[in-house]
């Protein structure tokens, strides 16, 4: 997928790059698999704001994606590969044997017509869903799931991919695109590929108007604001600000959130902070 740039001719042009979805086979998704989906603005359930500097937007369309991909030993053909506005990634539309449709996330190569299944003795190519126990090491996989059965929760985003490393009796040891190496049970499946839409990451927006249409509405600074709004706020002539933190006092750099998950943490076997 290519980046395109412009002649600047304007000051927005001058920076502005955006993909060419030269994967994209159509522009109309299909029906069944689309629900209506409402903004929130950035608010909850109780109407208070809980995310600030959401608002406004263009109208989009869900589409029900699978991720666990449980239709197993039931081969499927690529019909269509479209654009998502709700992820960063490309959805291809799989037909199945047995006449049913469903929508999954596309890898980098996934081409219309290719023949894709889920099954423990898959083939190791592109596309095909399999258990980690049978993936050999060294290959890239996306869509990772965490528990058998859950759908896949890892490697989902515009060309993320993790890797196999290593086999440990029930478990296979998975690099993690934040370079983290976990333990995961050898019987979860994973999509072999790495995710489409690779050059997502160079995308420049451009121009304001474009953050609008994403429903992004201008962030103003905390050091740009009076101290009865912000703990940064204030002082004389351009002042830094102090100490970083959030208009409730909450530190931005350095503080650890991270709750321990005693749990989960047992199958890390090498952090990606060291």
């Amino acid at each position: 997928m290519a980046i395109k740039t412009f002649k600047p001719t304007t000051p927005t042009l001058r920076y502005k790059a955006v993909l060419v979805r030269e994967q994209v086979t159509t522009d109309k998704p299909y029906k069944p698999l689309v629900v209506s989906k409402s903004s929130t603005g950035g608010r909850n359930n109780d109407g208070r704001t809980t995310t600030r500097f959401r608002g406004g937007g263009h109208k989009r369309k869900y589409r029900l994606v699978d991720f666990k991909q449980d239709k197993f030993d039931i081969p499927g053909v690529v019909e269509t590969i479209e654009y998502d506005p709700n992820r960063t990634a490309n959805i291809a539309l799989i037909k199945y044997a047995d006449g049913e449709r469903r929508y999954v996330l596309a890898t980098s190569n996934m081409s219309v017509g290719q023949k894709i299944i889920t099954s423990e003795n898959a083939e190791p190519v592109e596309g095909n869903r399999l258990v980690l126990k049978n993936v050999p090491l060294g290959y890239e996989i996306c869509n990772l799931e965490m528990k058998p059965g859950k759908g896949g929760q890892i490697a989902k985003s515009a060309g993320s991919f993790a890797k196999v490393v290593a086999k440990d009796g029930k478990f296979v040891q998975i690099k993690l695109p934040s370079t983290e190496i976990r333990n995961f049970p050898e019987l979860v499946f994973a999509t072999i590929g790495t995710i489409s839409n690779i050059e997502h990451a160079n995308e420049v927006i451009g121009s304001a108007g474009r953050q609008r249409w994403k429903g992004i509405r201008p962030h103003n600074r905390g050091v740009s604001m009076n101290p009865v709004d912000h703990p940064m706020g204030g002082g004389e002539g351009k002042a830094s600000g102090g100490h970083p933190r959030s208009p409730w006092g909450q530190k931005a750099k350095g503080l650890k959130t991270r709750k321990k998950k005693l749990l989960s943490d047992k199958y890390i076997v090498s952090r990606r902070k060291k």
